[in-house]
């Protein structure tokens, strides 16, 4: 049977899951819900790298993306910061939709599936 490796998990989620080499991370929120749009999505996309690179993989070998904004006329700004973090030919496929959000300071969430 295939090892599943759970990366910080509680009773609700894990971090990550990786599993037959693929990484699957939980939709990841900025910690500091004070900053704007650009820099909400700045610090969701750190906290992706530092999870992909806790499972020895990174952006350049990211599959699909799914991202949810708040208020779908911030998505100019969050692609912005977006298209300048992916490597460039590396884009996953990738779904964007305006999405109410559990803490209404939250502007953005982004879930990416990777593999190794």
């Amino acid at each position: 049977m295939s090892k599943i490796v759970r990366t910080e998990p509680n009773k609700i989620l894990s971090k990550a899951v990786e599993y037959h080499n693929f990484v699957y991370c939980q939709g990841v929120t900025a910690k500091d819900v004070s900053k704007d749009i650009k820099g909400q999505t700045q610090e969701v996309l750190a906290q992706i790298d530092a999870i992909l690179e806790t499972h020895g993989t990174d952006k350049t070998r990211l599959l699909q993306a799914q991202i949810w904004v708040k208020d779908i006329r911030d998505r100019d700004g969050m692609n912005e910061v977006w298209t300048a973090w992916l490597p460039a030919g590396a884009a996953p496929a990738r779904a964007c939709v305006e999405a109410n959000m559990a803490d209404p300071r939250i502007l953005v969430e982004i879930m990416v599936t990777a593999c190794k």
